[in-house]
């Protein structure tokens, strides 16, 4: 397959684009919305399959091969096998996965296994039913855990589980979700809290650098090395202790961001290709659906206007920034 021809001023070759298919949700985690007061799209606002199937295209043209299916929570979009299905018949296109709180997955799994979904990422921040209930403002532990075991049972792999830490809420629970990596073949990614669309003191509260994670991880005594042949996208960088079936990462764009190895851009839900997470910068691609050469273009003014890096951490002392922060929050995006 040919190189992608998406590439930078900086000089970082794109060949990932997540895509966002909703931007409502089944719950109301604390650091993705909030909790009441949010204003969904109208479906005439949502881009339909057909919008979706059009960029996609014109990106696998220009060197897109690996896409993830996001929210909101994807699994509540009407007929999104269909979707998926549509999507992994694109010439060019190599890996679909897709991010779920897991809610919907037991029902769901075969069906977008059978589409042809690859791989997926579930949502998880506690292993406490009373606290899951507190983190989302909404209950359904025991669902999630059966998405999980429906997603091995029809041969996702690997399955990895994104844990957003929040200091005060579910630190504690670290050691908890590095046993797990020890007896099961699961691939734990340990989230930063970022300040996407509320850089506030309730975020600067909870906000926790990962360093934790292997403090805590050398505490109880565990071996741990670098971990390089974890299958995925994502900026995650990756261990295993030692006898581990499974592995667990750390993702901390706050402490240690990664721009520099950035190889993806984003379209959400209402049909803006945005170039960068957190910076308000978006392009909006409806307008252009139905025709491959304009949205091929709007690819390159995206990539025209990404910035080098995110400035997440100056967040942390109010600092200054370079350019302005988006106000959308993380359901609104995708993630």
């Amino acid at each position: 397959m040919s190189e992608s021809l998406l590439i930078d001023r900086f000089g970082r070759a794109h060949d990932y684009l997540r895509i966002s298919v909703t931007d409502q949700c089944n719950l109301r985690c604390v650091y993705c919305m909030p909790e009441e007061g949010m204003e969904f799209l109208s479906n005439d606002k949502v881009m339909s399959f057909d919008e979706i199937v059009a960029v996609v295209k014109a990106g696998a043209e220009l060197g897109i091969r690996k896409l993830r299916i996001t929210g909101g929570e994807p699994l509540v979009r009407k007929d999104i096998e269909v979707l998926i299905a549509r999507l992994s018949a694109i010439p060019g296109i190599e890996d679909i996965s897709l991010t779920t709180n897991g809610l919907l997955l037991e029902r769901k799994a075969d069906a977008l296994h059978a589409a042809g979904l690859n791989r997926v990422n579930i949502s998880l921040d506690t292993l406490d039913s009373s606290r899951f209930r507190m983190i989302s403002r909404r209950g359904g532990l025991d669902q999630v855990l059966k998405g999980i075991e429906a997603a091995s049972r029809v041969g996702f792999h690997p399955i990895k589980l994104n844990c957003v830490l929040l200091k005060g809420m579910n630190e504690d629970e670290i050691p908890d979700f590095l046993r797990m990596t020890l007896e099961h073949p699961l691939h734990v990614r340990f989230i930063e809290y970022m300040p996407i669309g509320h850089a506030d003191d309730t975020w600067r509260s909870h906000y926790l650098p990962l360093q934790s994670v292997l403090d805590k991880a050398k505490e109880l005594g565990y071996l741990v090395a670098k971990e390089e042949r974890v299958k995925g996208n994502g900026p995650s960088e990756d261990f295993r202790i030692e006898g581990a079936v499974g592995t667990f990462g750390l993702i901390h764009p706050i402490s240690d961001h990664f721009c520099k190895n950035c190889n993806r851009l984003r379209l959400t839900a209402d049909g803006n290709l945005k170039p960068c997470l957190y910076w308000v910068d978006e392009l909006n691609v409806r307008e252009c659906a139905s025709d491959p050469e304009a949205l091929k273009a709007m690819f390159f003014r995206a990539l025209d206007i990404k910035p080098e890096n995110h400035e997440m951490a100056e967040k942390l002392w109010d600092a200054a920034q370079s350019h302005v922060p988006t106000d959308r929050r993380m359901s609104q995006i995708g993630g």
